[in-house]
Protein backbone atom coordinates (compact mmCIF):
# COMPACT_ATOMS: atom_id res chain seq x y z
CA UNK A 1 0.00 0.00 0.00
CA UNK A 2 1.59 3.38 -0.97
CA UNK A 3 -0.13 6.19 1.56
CA UNK A 4 0.03 9.98 1.19
CA UNK A 5 2.21 11.79 4.04
CA UNK A 6 3.83 14.84 5.29
CA UNK A 7 7.17 16.21 4.95
CA UNK A 8 7.76 16.80 1.09
CA UNK A 9 11.67 16.08 0.09
CA UNK A 10 12.15 15.90 4.06
CA UNK A 11 9.74 13.11 4.65
CA UNK A 12 12.49 10.16 3.80
CA UNK A 13 15.50 9.31 6.40
CA UNK A 14 18.33 11.30 5.99
CA UNK A 15 17.27 14.34 4.03
CA UNK A 16 17.05 17.99 5.33
CA UNK A 17 16.12 21.19 3.41
CA UNK A 18 15.68 25.07 3.71
CA UNK A 19 14.79 28.17 1.62
CA UNK A 20 16.05 31.63 2.01
CA UNK A 21 15.58 34.99 0.65
CA UNK A 22 19.73 36.33 -0.29
CA UNK A 23 18.80 39.10 -2.57
CA UNK A 24 18.79 37.60 -5.63
CA UNK A 25 15.12 39.29 -6.03
CA UNK A 26 14.49 42.36 -5.91
CA UNK A 27 11.59 41.62 -3.85
CA UNK A 28 12.71 40.73 -0.29
CA UNK A 29 9.64 38.66 0.52
CA UNK A 30 10.11 35.84 -1.64
CA UNK A 31 12.95 33.19 -0.88
CA UNK A 32 15.34 32.49 -3.79
CA UNK A 33 17.70 30.23 -2.66
CA UNK A 34 17.17 26.37 -1.69
CA UNK A 35 19.28 23.63 -0.17
CA UNK A 36 18.53 20.01 0.30
CA UNK A 37 21.55 17.97 2.13
CA UNK A 38 20.83 13.97 2.80
CA UNK A 39 23.62 12.29 5.71
CA UNK A 40 25.13 10.25 3.43
CA UNK A 41 26.23 9.97 -0.29
CA UNK A 42 23.14 9.33 -2.71
CA UNK A 43 22.70 7.21 -5.44
CA UNK A 44 21.19 9.59 -7.78
CA UNK A 45 19.57 9.95 -11.19
CA UNK A 46 18.56 12.80 -13.28
CA UNK A 47 16.85 13.87 -16.58
CA UNK A 48 17.23 17.56 -18.29
CA UNK A 49 15.86 19.70 -21.03
CA UNK A 50 15.95 18.52 -24.73
CA UNK A 51 16.35 22.45 -25.63
CA UNK A 52 19.87 22.88 -26.91
CA UNK A 53 20.36 25.86 -25.49
CA UNK A 54 20.86 24.53 -21.62
CA UNK A 55 21.81 26.47 -18.61
CA UNK A 56 25.35 26.42 -17.04
CA UNK A 57 23.87 24.67 -14.10
CA UNK A 58 23.10 21.41 -16.50
CA UNK A 59 26.23 21.31 -17.88
CA UNK A 60 28.25 21.29 -13.94
CA UNK A 61 25.67 19.06 -12.59
CA UNK A 62 25.76 16.18 -15.39
CA UNK A 63 29.50 16.42 -14.51
CA UNK A 64 29.24 16.11 -10.72
CA UNK A 65 26.95 12.83 -10.75
CA UNK A 66 28.41 11.09 -13.78
CA UNK A 67 29.55 8.70 -11.40
CA UNK A 68 26.18 8.12 -10.22
CA UNK A 69 25.77 9.89 -6.62
CA UNK A 70 25.46 13.42 -5.03
CA UNK A 71 24.78 14.25 -1.59
CA UNK A 72 23.23 17.66 -2.33
CA UNK A 73 20.88 20.47 -4.03
CA UNK A 74 21.32 24.06 -4.18
CA UNK A 75 19.17 25.74 -6.38
CA UNK A 76 18.33 29.55 -6.98
CA UNK A 77 15.10 31.23 -8.46
CA UNK A 78 15.13 34.58 -10.20
CA UNK A 79 17.91 34.19 -12.73
CA UNK A 80 18.20 31.01 -14.36
CA UNK A 81 22.05 31.43 -14.93
CA UNK A 82 21.35 30.92 -18.94
CA UNK A 83 23.34 32.54 -21.68
CA UNK A 84 25.98 33.63 -19.74
CA UNK A 85 29.94 33.78 -20.57
CA UNK A 86 30.51 32.75 -17.20
CA UNK A 87 27.48 30.73 -16.00
CA UNK A 88 29.36 27.27 -15.49
CA UNK A 89 32.20 29.29 -13.11
CA UNK A 90 29.29 31.01 -11.18
CA UNK A 91 27.13 27.30 -10.96
CA UNK A 92 30.54 25.47 -9.64
CA UNK A 93 31.34 28.18 -7.29
CA UNK A 94 27.48 27.54 -6.28
CA UNK A 95 28.83 23.98 -5.72
CA UNK A 96 31.84 24.92 -4.21
CA UNK A 97 29.82 27.37 -1.49
CA UNK A 98 27.77 23.89 -0.58
CA UNK A 99 31.33 22.56 0.33
CA UNK A 100 32.35 25.14 2.72
CA UNK A 101 29.47 25.59 5.03
CA UNK A 102 28.06 21.94 4.76
CA UNK A 103 31.28 19.69 4.46
CA UNK A 104 29.74 17.89 1.35
CA UNK A 105 32.11 18.25 -1.54
CA UNK A 106 31.49 19.94 -4.49
CA UNK A 107 31.94 17.42 -6.80
CA UNK A 108 28.61 15.71 -5.10
CA UNK A 109 26.75 18.57 -5.82
CA UNK A 110 23.34 19.09 -8.06
CA UNK A 111 22.75 22.90 -8.91
CA UNK A 112 19.76 24.67 -10.58
CA UNK A 113 18.54 27.41 -11.23
CA UNK A 114 15.53 29.43 -12.49
CA UNK A 115 14.18 32.77 -13.59
CA UNK A 116 15.26 35.25 -16.88
CA UNK A 117 17.31 33.83 -19.28
CA UNK A 118 20.35 35.72 -20.25
CA UNK A 119 21.01 38.29 -17.25
CA UNK A 120 23.84 38.08 -15.31
CA UNK A 121 23.94 35.92 -11.92
CA UNK A 122 25.85 37.24 -9.36
CA UNK A 123 27.57 35.15 -6.42
CA UNK A 124 27.63 37.34 -3.92
CA UNK A 125 24.31 36.97 -2.42
CA UNK A 126 24.16 33.26 -2.70
CA UNK A 127 27.50 33.76 -0.91
CA UNK A 128 25.67 35.88 1.97
CA UNK A 129 22.53 33.81 2.01
CA UNK A 130 24.84 30.72 2.67
CA UNK A 131 25.11 31.24 6.52
CA UNK A 132 21.59 31.49 6.96
CA UNK A 133 20.77 28.50 4.82
CA UNK A 134 22.89 25.96 6.25
CA UNK A 135 21.78 27.14 10.06
CA UNK A 136 18.00 26.67 8.78
CA UNK A 137 18.56 23.47 7.26
CA UNK A 138 15.95 20.39 8.84
CA UNK A 139 12.51 19.64 8.06
CA UNK A 140 12.35 22.43 5.85
CA UNK A 141 11.06 21.10 2.76
CA UNK A 142 8.17 23.97 2.35
CA UNK A 143 10.55 26.54 2.76
CA UNK A 144 12.79 24.88 -0.15
CA UNK A 145 9.81 24.18 -2.08
CA UNK A 146 9.34 28.11 -1.95
CA UNK A 147 12.42 29.09 -2.60
CA UNK A 148 12.78 27.48 -6.18
CA UNK A 149 9.11 29.35 -7.18
CA UNK A 150 8.89 31.48 -9.87
CA UNK A 151 5.60 32.41 -11.63
CA UNK A 152 4.46 29.33 -9.45
CA UNK A 153 1.43 30.68 -7.27
CA UNK A 154 1.29 27.68 -4.75
CA UNK A 155 4.30 25.91 -3.37
CA UNK A 156 4.58 22.14 -4.75
CA UNK A 157 5.68 19.28 -2.31
CA UNK A 158 4.43 15.84 -1.74
CA UNK A 159 5.27 12.40 0.16
CA UNK A 160 4.22 8.54 0.25
CA UNK A 161 5.32 5.67 2.54
CA UNK A 162 5.63 2.52 0.73
CA UNK A 163 7.11 -0.73 1.32
CA UNK A 164 9.80 -2.85 -0.16
CA UNK A 165 10.45 -6.47 0.73
CA UNK A 166 8.50 -5.58 4.01
CA UNK A 167 10.86 -2.53 5.03
CA UNK A 168 8.84 0.62 5.46
CA UNK A 169 10.43 3.32 2.70
CA UNK A 170 9.33 6.76 2.04
CA UNK A 171 9.87 9.28 -1.00
CA UNK A 172 9.52 12.99 -1.22
CA UNK A 173 9.75 15.81 -3.75
CA UNK A 174 9.61 18.93 -4.26
CA UNK A 175 8.69 20.65 -7.86
CA UNK A 176 8.16 23.76 -9.44
CA UNK A 177 7.59 25.43 -12.85
CA UNK A 178 4.25 26.86 -14.45
CA UNK A 179 5.56 28.49 -17.69
CA UNK A 180 7.87 27.21 -20.43
CA UNK A 181 6.35 23.32 -19.95
CA UNK A 182 5.76 21.13 -22.85
CA UNK A 183 9.31 19.87 -22.22
CA UNK A 184 9.50 16.08 -23.97
CA UNK A 185 11.88 14.96 -20.74
CA UNK A 186 10.79 16.39 -17.62
CA UNK A 187 9.29 20.04 -15.77
CA UNK A 188 11.26 22.86 -15.36
CA UNK A 189 12.74 21.75 -12.16
CA UNK A 190 11.85 18.61 -9.47
CA UNK A 191 13.93 17.30 -6.52
CA UNK A 192 12.90 13.71 -5.50
CA UNK A 193 14.48 12.07 -2.61
CA UNK A 194 13.77 8.31 -1.05
CA UNK A 195 15.55 6.32 1.78
CA UNK A 196 15.10 3.01 -0.36
CA UNK A 197 18.14 1.51 -1.86
CA UNK A 198 18.35 1.58 -5.18
CA UNK A 199 21.91 0.99 -7.30
CA UNK A 200 22.26 4.00 -9.43
CA UNK A 201 21.49 2.29 -12.56
CA UNK A 202 18.58 1.13 -11.58
CA UNK A 203 17.60 4.40 -10.10
CA UNK A 204 18.25 5.54 -13.67
CA UNK A 205 16.63 3.05 -15.52
CA UNK A 206 13.05 4.01 -13.22
CA UNK A 207 13.48 7.52 -13.83
CA UNK A 208 13.91 7.36 -17.81
CA UNK A 209 11.17 5.01 -18.00
CA UNK A 210 8.38 7.02 -16.12
CA UNK A 211 8.38 10.49 -17.47
CA UNK A 212 7.36 8.97 -20.66
CA UNK A 213 3.91 8.77 -19.08
CA UNK A 214 4.42 11.48 -16.58
CA UNK A 215 6.36 14.40 -17.04
CA UNK A 216 6.45 14.01 -21.14
CA UNK A 217 2.93 14.18 -20.78
CA UNK A 218 2.89 17.42 -19.36
CA UNK A 219 2.21 20.43 -21.27
CA UNK A 220 0.90 24.21 -20.26
CA UNK A 221 2.32 26.10 -23.20
CA UNK A 222 4.20 24.35 -25.96
CA UNK A 223 7.49 25.65 -24.90
CA UNK A 224 10.76 24.21 -23.81
CA UNK A 225 12.46 25.33 -20.98
CA UNK A 226 16.62 25.91 -20.88
CA UNK A 227 16.79 24.65 -17.42
CA UNK A 228 14.67 21.51 -17.07
CA UNK A 229 16.12 19.37 -14.25
CA UNK A 230 14.56 16.24 -12.55
CA UNK A 231 16.65 14.78 -10.27
CA UNK A 232 16.01 11.83 -7.49
CA UNK A 233 18.66 10.95 -4.76
CA UNK A 234 18.39 7.81 -2.81
CA UNK A 235 19.72 7.54 1.23
CA UNK A 236 19.50 3.85 1.34
CA UNK A 237 18.53 4.67 5.21
CA UNK A 238 15.29 2.56 5.20
CA UNK A 239 17.68 -0.24 5.19
CA UNK A 240 16.01 -2.73 2.06
CA UNK A 241 18.00 -5.12 0.16
CA UNK A 242 19.65 -2.56 -2.67
CA UNK A 243 17.20 -2.95 -5.56
CA UNK A 244 20.28 -3.68 -7.87
CA UNK A 245 17.93 -5.76 -10.77
CA UNK A 246 13.92 -6.04 -12.40
CA UNK A 247 11.91 -7.75 -9.85
CA UNK A 248 8.83 -7.21 -7.43
CA UNK A 249 10.96 -4.85 -5.28
CA UNK A 250 11.76 -2.63 -8.20
CA UNK A 251 8.14 -2.64 -9.86
CA UNK A 252 7.31 -1.47 -6.11
CA UNK A 253 9.55 1.53 -6.39
CA UNK A 254 8.34 2.32 -9.45
CA UNK A 255 4.71 2.35 -8.94
CA UNK A 256 5.58 4.76 -5.54
CA UNK A 257 7.87 7.04 -7.87
CA UNK A 258 4.96 6.92 -10.51
CA UNK A 259 2.75 7.80 -7.47
CA UNK A 260 5.13 11.08 -7.16
CA UNK A 261 5.76 12.15 -10.66
CA UNK A 262 1.41 12.08 -11.61
CA UNK A 263 0.77 13.88 -8.75
CA UNK A 264 3.29 16.68 -9.15
CA UNK A 265 1.91 16.80 -13.07
CA UNK A 266 -1.67 17.54 -11.75
CA UNK A 267 -0.48 20.07 -9.78
CA UNK A 268 2.04 22.01 -12.31
CA UNK A 269 -0.73 21.74 -15.39
CA UNK A 270 -3.64 23.45 -12.29
CA UNK A 271 -1.26 26.08 -11.64
CA UNK A 272 -0.06 26.48 -15.14
CA UNK A 273 0.61 30.44 -15.90
CA UNK A 274 -2.77 32.22 -15.91
CA UNK A 275 -4.78 29.27 -15.48
CA UNK A 276 -8.17 28.64 -14.11
CA UNK A 277 -8.75 25.46 -14.45
CA UNK A 278 -6.62 21.61 -14.44
CA UNK A 279 -7.28 19.34 -18.00
CA UNK A 280 -6.62 16.09 -17.96
CA UNK A 281 -6.98 14.26 -21.91
CA UNK A 282 -7.28 10.50 -21.17
CA UNK A 283 -7.08 8.29 -24.22
CA UNK A 284 -7.92 4.65 -24.40
CA UNK A 285 -8.68 1.67 -27.24
CA UNK A 286 -5.49 2.89 -28.98
CA UNK A 287 -3.64 0.78 -31.04
CA UNK A 288 0.19 1.20 -29.05
CA UNK A 289 1.39 3.11 -26.25
CA UNK A 290 3.15 5.37 -28.53
CA UNK A 291 -0.33 6.34 -30.42
CA UNK A 292 -2.47 7.16 -26.96
CA UNK A 293 1.01 9.04 -25.64
CA UNK A 294 0.58 11.23 -29.11
CA UNK A 295 -3.11 11.22 -29.24
CA UNK A 296 -3.15 12.44 -25.69
CA UNK A 297 -0.38 14.99 -25.63
CA UNK A 298 -1.94 16.51 -29.02
CA UNK A 299 -5.26 16.86 -27.40
CA UNK A 300 -3.91 19.12 -24.22
CA UNK A 301 -1.48 21.15 -26.41
CA UNK A 302 -4.23 22.03 -28.90
CA UNK A 303 -4.55 26.37 -27.93
CA UNK A 304 -8.13 25.65 -29.68
CA UNK A 305 -9.47 22.89 -27.02
CA UNK A 306 -7.20 24.67 -24.49
CA UNK A 307 -9.08 28.18 -25.56
CA UNK A 308 -12.50 26.23 -25.12
CA UNK A 309 -11.72 25.02 -21.57
CA UNK A 310 -11.40 28.67 -20.41
CA UNK A 311 -14.70 29.95 -21.86
CA UNK A 312 -16.29 26.22 -20.68
CA UNK A 313 -17.68 25.98 -24.46
CA UNK A 314 -18.28 22.43 -25.36
CA UNK A 315 -16.31 22.73 -28.87
CA UNK A 316 -15.64 18.98 -29.11
CA UNK A 317 -14.77 19.44 -32.54
CA UNK A 318 -11.58 20.87 -31.54
CA UNK A 319 -10.78 17.47 -30.09
CA UNK A 320 -11.25 15.73 -33.13
CA UNK A 321 -8.93 18.10 -35.53
CA UNK A 322 -6.18 17.91 -32.56
CA UNK A 323 -6.35 13.73 -32.69
CA UNK A 324 -6.80 14.35 -36.46
CA UNK A 325 -2.94 16.21 -36.92
CA UNK A 326 -1.83 14.35 -34.25
CA UNK A 327 0.47 11.61 -36.38
CA UNK A 328 -1.06 8.85 -33.98
CA UNK A 329 -2.65 6.20 -36.23
CA UNK A 330 -6.03 6.20 -35.46
CA UNK A 331 -9.42 5.61 -37.51
CA UNK A 332 -11.15 9.01 -36.84
CA UNK A 333 -14.83 7.09 -37.82
CA UNK A 334 -14.20 4.98 -34.61
CA UNK A 335 -13.39 7.80 -31.86
CA UNK A 336 -15.96 8.33 -28.88
CA UNK A 337 -15.28 11.63 -26.68
CA UNK A 338 -16.96 12.55 -23.38
CA UNK A 339 -16.09 15.77 -21.05
CA UNK A 340 -16.09 14.93 -17.71
CA UNK A 341 -15.62 16.33 -14.21
CA UNK A 342 -17.09 16.48 -10.83
CA UNK A 343 -20.51 18.04 -12.32
CA UNK A 344 -21.10 15.15 -13.91
CA UNK A 345 -20.22 13.88 -17.57
CA UNK A 346 -21.48 15.06 -21.16
CA UNK A 347 -21.14 12.72 -24.49
CA UNK A 348 -20.56 14.83 -27.47
CA UNK A 349 -19.02 12.94 -30.28
CA UNK A 350 -19.65 9.05 -31.06
CA UNK A 351 -17.78 7.58 -34.02
CA UNK A 352 -16.19 10.34 -34.84
CA UNK A 353 -19.77 12.22 -35.17
CA UNK A 354 -21.67 14.58 -33.25
CA UNK A 355 -24.61 13.23 -30.79
CA UNK A 356 -27.11 15.77 -29.25
CA UNK A 357 -26.53 17.51 -25.95
CA UNK A 358 -27.56 19.95 -23.70
CA UNK A 359 -25.17 22.80 -23.86
CA UNK A 360 -26.59 24.14 -20.59
CA UNK A 361 -25.36 20.82 -19.09
CA UNK A 362 -22.10 20.76 -21.12
CA UNK A 363 -21.64 24.53 -19.73
CA UNK A 364 -21.79 23.05 -16.02
CA UNK A 365 -19.77 19.97 -16.32
CA UNK A 366 -16.87 22.39 -17.72
CA UNK A 367 -17.27 25.16 -15.27
CA UNK A 368 -15.23 23.17 -12.62
CA UNK A 369 -12.14 23.31 -11.77
CA UNK A 370 -11.16 19.55 -13.16
CA UNK A 371 -11.82 18.59 -16.43
CA UNK A 372 -11.58 15.42 -18.10
CA UNK A 373 -11.72 14.85 -21.84
CA UNK A 374 -12.15 11.40 -22.53
CA UNK A 375 -11.47 9.73 -25.90
CA UNK A 376 -11.66 6.15 -27.19
CA UNK A 377 -10.41 5.46 -30.06
CA UNK A 378 -11.71 1.82 -30.26
CA UNK A 379 -8.88 0.29 -31.95
CA UNK A 380 -6.47 -1.37 -29.25
CA UNK A 381 -5.78 -1.77 -25.74
CA UNK A 382 -3.53 0.46 -24.73
CA UNK A 383 -4.20 3.79 -23.02
CA UNK A 384 -2.49 7.53 -21.96
CA UNK A 385 -3.08 10.32 -19.64
CA UNK A 386 -1.80 13.96 -20.35
CA UNK A 387 -1.91 17.15 -18.21
CA UNK A 388 -2.59 20.64 -19.20
CA UNK A 389 -4.48 23.54 -18.77
CA UNK A 390 -6.86 26.47 -20.19
CA UNK A 391 -5.46 28.99 -21.86
CA UNK A 392 -6.27 32.63 -20.65
CA UNK A 393 -6.00 36.21 -20.76
CA UNK A 394 -3.72 36.40 -17.64
CA UNK A 395 -0.91 33.82 -19.69
CA UNK A 396 -0.62 36.91 -22.01
CA UNK A 397 -0.18 39.49 -18.95
CA UNK A 398 2.15 37.63 -17.11
CA UNK A 399 4.37 36.38 -20.37
CA UNK A 400 4.42 40.25 -21.82
CA UNK A 401 6.33 41.45 -19.03
CA UNK A 402 7.97 38.38 -17.71
CA UNK A 403 11.23 40.22 -17.83
CA UNK A 404 10.66 43.83 -17.03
Amino acid sequence: MITKIEGGVCAPKGFRANGVHCGIRKNKIKKDLALIVSDVRCATACVYTTNLVKGAPILVTKKNVADGYAQAVIVNSGNANTCNANGVEIAEEMCALVERHTGVAAGDVVVASTGVIGQQLSIEPIANGMQELVAGLGNNSSAAAEAIMTTDTVKKEIAYSFEIGGVPCKIGAICKGVGMICPNMATMLMFISTDAAVSPAMLQKALSADVKDSLNMLSVDRDTSTNDTLCIMASGLAGNKEIVSAGADYKRFCKALHMVTSAMCRELAADGEGATKLVECRVRGAKSKKCARIAAKSVINSNLVKAAMFGSDANWGRVLCALGYAGADLDVNKIDVRFTSAAGEVFVCENGSGVPFSEEEAKRVLSQKEVVIDVDLKDGAYSATAWGCDLTYDYVKINGDYRT
